[in-house]
């Protein structure tokens, strides 16, 4: 009889991590795979979904406007118990921090259902930073008996914290097999690569001054929710400056959804005419995006795992990162959401093609691109493993 396995996450970062696990599963005979999405990210998880090509058998789609937390995690509760008393599944895998992470695994033990987790042992040893997310994953390891850790900081992370040794397994980050699928996806469709280029073309490189390579493409995103209010005002008027010192660069933010992000970029950044803000993109405008950059600023996860692939230099616009591996071999500065610290690290980083360099060096410390085909193997040497 096949083992069930049911994957349940919600966001769009989620999705991406899990997309290549899902799709390496669902070719093992002995595994069922059952795929539950909260929607907690709506719109922008259905994009990924659809170019993975991967359909969800169940859709609790709880996303509502402008809900709290505790509004989230008392609805995602309730409707996460009554799915895994139906599906009865022998193992639930969920990915990363948010929200759906901890309160899936949460109801998973409640069921005494075993938990995996996807990118296990991240950590700033800072609650609030991230906020909630770095608390959701510190719980989350303490639940699972299968911690997927991307990397060795995160192995050490995890034992030092008392994590059973056998739990734990070494397996690189999903996030980087998901890149790569999707790079593969891009250049096998023509109508794909085609439209990304108009779309490329028409909303962002109008004059064809970053196609002729006669100005450099600057990435912004951000959104993180300790950065709500004065970070967000320190990282618009570091971007406004940094725009007036390179007025020959194309600054190009995709600005996130949510109000406490919108509000203060487009009132300090609306005006400006070589910086672009444009609606949030989808995955395949986002490595499409990711590989027209010269150089990233991000407060996001995932980008700072990404990037090193590409040989894009990355600023870390937070205080405190989870992913310190980019940090320490030099692919990424950490630099905080301090306007003075943004502006002159970036500005050297511009002006200086030593420093430039000298962060595309070495290989991506995350992933190789094989950590999902590990996580299969693993979980078919423990068939017996599940109920």
């Amino acid at each position: 009889m096949k083992k069930k396995i049911l994957i349940i996450f919600g966001t769009r970062p989620e999705a991406i991590k899990l997309a290549p696990l899902i799709l390496a599963l669902k070719k093992e005979n002995a595994f069922k795979t059952i795929v539950c999405v909260t929607a907690q990210h709506r719109q922008m998880l259905d994009q990924v979904l659809s170019f993975f090509g991967i359909a969800p058998d169940i859709d609790l789609n709880i996303m509502r406007q402008n809900q709290s937390i505790e509004e989230l995690t008392a609805t995602m509760f309730a409707k996460f118990t009554p799915v895994i008393r139906k599906v009865s599944p022998g193992m639930v895998i969920v990915q990363g921090d948010t929200t759906t992470t901890f309160i899936s695994a949460l109801a998973a033990f409640y069921q005494n259902v075993p938990v995996g987790h996807v990118e296990a042992g991240l950590r700033t040893h800072d609650i609030y930073a991230p906020f909630p997310e770095e608390l959701n994953r510190q719980f989350v390891s303490r639940i699972a008996q299968y911690n997927f850790a991307p990397t060795g900081t995160a192995v050490k992370d995890l034992l030092a914290e008392g994590i059973n040794k056998k739990s734990i397994f070494k397996t690189g980050n999903t996030v980087v097999d998901a890149m790569k699928l999707g790079i593969r996806i891009i250049k096998t469709n023509k109508s794909l690569r085609r439209k990304l280029g108009q779309w490329f073309n028409t909303a962002i490189d109008k004059d064809n001054s970053v196609i002729a390579k006669e100005s450099k493409l600057i990435l912004i995103t951000g959104h993180r929710r300790e950065s709500f209010g004065k970070g967000f005002q320190n990282i618009c008027s570091a971007i406004k400056k940094l725009s007036s010192l390179f007025p020959s660069h194309l600054f190009v933010y995709p600005v996130h959804l949510n109000p406490n992000v919108q509000k203060p970029v487009y009132k300090l950044l609306g005006n400006i005419s070589n910086v672009k803000l444009i609606k949030p993109v989808d995955y395949a405008q986002m490595l499409f995006l990711m590989s027209k950059s010269y150089l990233i600023l991000t407060d996001s996860g995932g980008i700072q795992e990404e990037a090193p692939s590409l040989k894009i230099p990355v600023l870390v616009m937070r205080d405190k990162t989870e992913r310190p591996e980019g940090i320490q071999i030099g692919c990424c500065k950490l630099v905080g959401n301090d306007k003075d610290s943004i502006v002159k690290t970036a500005k050297r980083v511009l002006t200086s093609p030593k420093l430039y360099r000298s962060m595309q060096q070495g290989k991506n410390p995350y992933g190789d691109g094989k950590a999902s085909e590990r996580i299969v193997n693993i979980l078919k040497k423990e068939l017996s493993f599940f109920s």
